[in-house]
């Protein structure tokens, strides 16, 4: 994969080669486009916002402790090793995260009633009292459901009557079956008594009585199995909670209800510590699975349904870089049954479909090749049909194959299948059948950056069509308002990036002049598919637009797009989201003096090494949990997900991969320079990505650069990796961090255009029923 870089022949020359394309240089253009961009971008440094008053105020200043690290002969300094406190009780640490939040509190100040309008902005587009589109299993219809003034979702679920006709895409459940509540994630809250807590992940168990809940309490991921039968005999399979010393899952145990935890029987351990553990059950109902998997290694295991108590088999051998998932089908006939295979190997990047008889999985073969502009995101099975969903050109798309009667094993290459797919120039598709194995309803969900998330049904029998549910925007909002469309830069090395923008018509301006939120990720092949935001309408209605870069390091093109920066190649991430940016002011979708960029976690990383570079192309950044102290952390391999991320970033104590990456870790990279107007957010008890990270980076920051620029770092102190959780009270955050980029580029005062919409001016009507001291108090807590 990256051999060609070791041909350079040394670690040295190899940093000379990446600090070269780092410094700046790494564009081929050149003349006068390249030269004016430089001039324009200038002028965004120098004004620096609109924070003019907060510079009297005086931002803490971290002291200096040396801590010296010394590896692959090379030594580095870190003068804030000492923010970090494992235990997180540290009086000066604390005490020095407080004083940060003071001053962003007192920054922000003036923006208390900005913050006010764009929370009840934000908060007057939601529909108070919803419910999901229910999902119809194994006798019951199960949903969730919220109410006025909850934070959390109710968990239910109503019988289907007795002698119920096969589910077809119009079907609902029946008003006069009980509800039937399954969890109440607002009472859970309440008793668990943490102040942070989000489910993660909602799974209808196939046992019926039970569901598995995956929560965050206190920002430590871990999983629990809530039995809502307990006077039933039933088996929960569970991750281990408490996970080993570094939080990753990594053992199943076997429990009975009903019976001590003492009685529980260890069914499978991990030991890899590269390896994360997942379980679940396979559509067909027949089949238990285990799957244990690195970044690139997966292996699944497997125990028939109706002997619980068995042991767990590999279907396959472990091998290293070989990827697969695995659907289960009993056939036509006993001694019929198959495995579907989604395997990716290093000459198949994009994965390919296989079948083998569950007798010998060995004996493979291909009814799927695989395809260089094609990649499969997923595949599944039913009764009757093969679901695949497919990414090609940076857009999603729903394959329906149609098995063989009695579902034979396919015994030759699938056809073209039914393609379902939508004309909107970018948009989010995925797909999956519902309603039980034997179902002919396949549920769709759809969005795209003008279009909220829809679901709708498809029978796959009859070809008909039904919108189930549209999710409401109010306020006035009307998707026929705005307008989405996709661009092209061009990188470097000739590389071409798609771009996805969205904006309102009447209120953008394409002559350079309007703001801009260029959002950018990049890392873990996680592609950054173009998705419904209304919270983004108070940006958009205000005349902004909002652009999503889908750099290299992400999936948005498929796996070989992942691969082109990751190791030694992450220098694309980087240089692709610049060359978007060059790209979008050239073409005046902007300018920087009003660009903005937003990236969170490892796109924070990008944020960070992209200001190092490029600070002159930007006018403000926010930079969420930024993963941005890489190369410290990589080398600690007590840190939760370290050794498990060697196969994203490299093991930075092999010299090559030391040399590399310091040449883009943004704490390493800080210097004396001019940087854009930065806030920087931090949650305490984030497993994922240290708070003492961002906050050693703002104090390099605050120590290095030679600009005024107002520099925020906001720590929650009760938060993890996902901020604050709760609809409404992420919300707080979000109109905190829209009234910083509105004061960063001196558009504070402007108006939002109104909704043509139904319900237009509700929002303006409602706005005095909001304390914008609650507001701006929440969001500071």
């Amino acid at each position: 994969m990256f051999g060609s870089l070791r041909l350079c022949g040394s670690a040295a020359l190899l940093a000379t080669l990446v600090l070269a394309l780092l410094a700046g240089d790494c564009s081929a253009r050149s003349g006068p486009s390249r030269a004016l961009l430089r001039i324009k971008a200038q002028n965004a440094i120098t004004q620096g916002g609109d924070f003019e008053a907060a510079r009297s105020l005086h931002p803490p200043v971290a002291p200096r402790h040396p801590h010296v690290m010394t590896i692959n002969n090379d030594t580095r300094v870190d003068d804030y090793y000492w923010l970090r406190d494992d235990a997180r009780k540290s009086p000066e640490v604390i005490s020095y995260l407080q004083a940060e939040n003071n001053y962003t509190n007192a920054v922000m100040a003036s923006t208390k009633g900005l913050q006010a309008k764009l929370y009840q902005e934000m908060r007057s587009r939601i529909q108070e009292d919803d419910s999901s589109v229910p999902n119809r299993f194994k006798g019951y219809w199960y949903y969730a459901r919220v109410s006025a003034g909850q934070q959390y979702s109710v968990h239910c679920r109503r019988a289907v009557p007795a002698g119920a006709p096969s589910l077809n895409e119009a079907d609902v459940p029946d008003a006069a079956s009980r509800e039937e509540v399954v969890l109440d994630e607002n009472r859970r809250k309440e008793e668990v008594g943490k102040a942070f807590y989000q489910q993660q992940q909602q799974q209808q168990q196939q046992q019926q009585q039970q569901q598995q809940q995956q929560q965050h309490m206190h920002g430590v991921d871990c999983v629990e199995s809530l039995d809502v039968s307990p006077n039933q005999k039933l088996l929960a399979w569970t991750e281990d909670t408490d996970g080993d010393e570094t939080n990753r899952p990594y053992r199943v145990w076997r429990h009975k209800l009903g019976s001590p935890n003492s009685e529980d029987v260890l069914v499978y351990e991990e030991r890899d510590s590269g390896f994360f553990v997942n379980i679940g059950r396979d559509s067909s109902d027949q089949i238990l699975y285990i799957r244990t998997g690195s970044a690139v290694t997966g292996e699944v295991l497997v125990l028939d349904a109706n002997n619980a108590t068995g042991d767990f088999k590999p279907i396959l051998p472990r091998t290293p870089e070989v990827d697969y998932s695995v659907s289960y089908h009993p056939g036509d006939k006993p001694g019929g049954d198959w495995y579907l295979f989604n395997m990716r190997t290093t000459d198949r990047p994009n994965s390919e479909l296989r079948v083998a008889p569950a007798s010998n999985p060995q004996d493979q073969k291909v009814i799927l090749a695989h395809r260089a502009a094609v990649q499969l995101d997923g595949s599944d099975v039913s009764q009757r049909y093969l679901v695949v969903n497919e990414r090609a050109n940076a857009s999603t798309r729903v394959v329906v194959h149609r098995l063989a009667a009695g579902g034979a094993m396919p015994a030759a290459p699938l056809g073209p299948g039914e393609v379902i797919s939508f004309d909107e120039a970018v948009y989010r598709l995925s797909g999956g059948l519902t309603g039980g194995w034997d179902s002919d309803v396949l549920r769709l969900s759809y969005e795209s950056m003008t279009t909220p998330t829809s679901t709708i049904d498809h029978d796959i029998a009859t070809g008909r069509r039904a919108v189930r549910k549209v999710r409401a925007v109010l306020g006035g909002f009307n998707k026929d308002d705005y307008n989405s469309e996709r661009q092209w830069a061009t990188a470097a090395d000739g590389t071409r990036i798609p771009i996805s923008l969205v904006y309102r018509r009447g209120a953008y301006k394409r002559d350079g002049s309007a703001p801009m939120l260029l959002y950018g990720y990049g890392s873990y092949g996680t592609p950054s598919d173009p998705a419904f935001n209304s919270k983004l309408i108070s940006l958009l209605d205000r005349g902004w637009s909002m652009a999503i870069a889908h750099v290299r390091g992400g999936g948005d093109m498929g796996r070989l797009w992942y691969e082109d920066g990751k190791f030694f190649k992450k220098i694309h991430t980087f240089t692709d989201f610049i060359a978007s940016a060059e790209y979008l002011i050239k073409n005046n979708y902007t300018s920087p003096n009003v660009l903005t960029i937003e990236g969170r976690s490892a796109g924070g990383m990008l944020m960070g090494a992209v200001l190092n570079q490029r600070p002159d192309l930007f006018r403000a950044a926010i930079a969420g949990v930024p993963f941005v102290d890489c190369l410290t952390t990589m080398l600690d391999e007590s840190i939760p997900l370290t050794t498990n991320e060697f196969e994203e970033w490299g093991n930075p104590k092999d010299a090559l991969f030391y040399s590399y990456m310091k040449s883009y870790s943004p704490v390493d990279n800080v210097r004396p320079q001019r940087y854009p107007t930065l806030l920087v957010t931090a949650g305490l008890h984030d497993p994922r990505v240290g708070y003492w990270e961002p906050a050693k980076w703002v104090a390099k920051l605050r120590a290095t650069k030679t600009d005024k620029n107002v520099l925020l770092l906001k720590t929650n102190m009760g938060a993890g990796h996902f901020s604050v959780t709760g609809r409404f009270e992420r919300l707080k955050d979000d109109a905190m961090e829209y009234a910083f980029l509105l004061k960063a580029t001196g558009q504070e005062a402007i108006q939002p255009l109104a909704g043509t919409g139904a319900g237009a001016g509700a929002a303006a009507a409602a706005g005095a029923e909001v304390d914008a001291d609650e507001v701006v108090r929440d969001a500071q807590e």
